[in-house]
């Protein structure tokens, strides 16, 4: 396969809910067009971020068909939707129905209930899902603070190559930047390798990654488009200070309660996506209030994303 690698940052929607938890697909494409305005290369859905681990299959369906109708006609806005990990059968329904709707990629997560017992099972898996769609960019998605799954990309990558011709890369949503710059580096740099964690991005930026994929890209892109300027214009201290920043925006969803305080950043943008299904902990109207005081104080306004103005990357 010819595949031209990702660049840019890529966001890792929320899916939108109602009051009562059913989906809210009406917010989809103001959503997108937020997303547009402010540099947003692509969307990768049903996530962590996503909620895709509470989601039915067919409402995994019902969010992937509502970004494909909003980018149909867009080819500089990738979609890729995480498929699962656990049922394979479930992944594999999902990959054809990703083709389908013509989606650009697929991405696929280490079953984490019954777990791999070597590399090998898990190339094999990768193999079983990515078979069913041998024309799609096939990504890995690394984060085994969630799955438990800690095997080396870098013997991933090994185990893969020549297996699977449509394995694209990966999202390494990981610390172990040995291993990450190993696998930039596994065959003359031959598969793609996302970036996936924002609150460190600069040192990635330093290995070379080209492409990032991340929550607080939603409500902050233009945070991080300035901290990659600074970045490739070699002052660091700005690019330093920019990710400082990051950290302390990243810093307040610890404080409130962990994933689910990134809608309330979208509330603060005016996307309102509802509440994290259970068993996540949504915050109180009265942490909210003290939520907003502490994006007072960190300036989030100041360097928060906009629902209009476009940017120009």
């Amino acid at each position: 396969m010819n595949r031209k690698k990702l660049e840019g940052l890529i966001a890792a929607p929320f899916t939108p809910m109602q009051s009562d938890g059913s989906l809210n697909l009406a917010i989809i494409p103001a959503y997108y067009e937020m997303l547009k305005a402010n540099g947003v290369k692509g969307a990768f859905i049903c996530g962590s971020t996503g909620e895709g681990v509470s989601l039915s299959l067919n409402e995994k369906k019902a969010v992937a068909e509502a970004w494909a109708a909003v980018a149909k006609e867009d080819a500089d806005f990738i979609v890729m939707p995480l498929l699962g990990g656990t049922c394979l059968t479930d992944c594999k329904e999902l990959a054809l129905h990703a083709q389908q709707i013509g989606l650009d990629a697929i991405s696929f997560t280490a079953p984490f209930y019954f777990k791999p017992a070597s590399v090998d099972m898990l190339a094999k898996a990768c193999s079983e899902v990515a078979s069913v769609v041998p024309d799609m960019p096939f990504y890995y998605y690394h984060i085994p603070v969630l799955t438990g799954v800690g095997f080396s990309m870098i013997d991933l990558l090994k185990a893969v190559d020549g297996l699977i011709p449509n394995f694209a890369g990966i999202k390494y949503t990981h610390e172990d930047f040995m291993d990450f710059l190993s696998c930039m580096n596994f065959q003359n740099g031959k598969y793609d390798m996302l970036w996936g964690r924002d609150e460190n991005m600069l040192p990635a930026l330093a290995l070379g990654t080209k492409a990032s994929v991340g929550s607080t890209f939603n409500y902050a892109a233009p945070l991080y488009y300035q901290l990659i300027d600074a970045f490739n214009h070699g002052d660091l201290k700005a690019a330093n200070a920019l990710q400082q920043q990051s950290i302390d925006m990243i810093t307040l969803l610890g404080k409130y309660g962990g994933i689910a305080t990134g809608k309330a950043y979208m509330k603060l943008l005016g996307i309102d996506c509802g509440e994290f299904r259970l068993p996540v902990k949504n915050m109180s109207a009265e942490q909210f209030e003290a939520f907003k005081k502490d994006t007072e104080q960190i300036g989030f306004a100041e360097f928060s994303s906009r629902l209009q103005p476009a940017v120009n990357v």
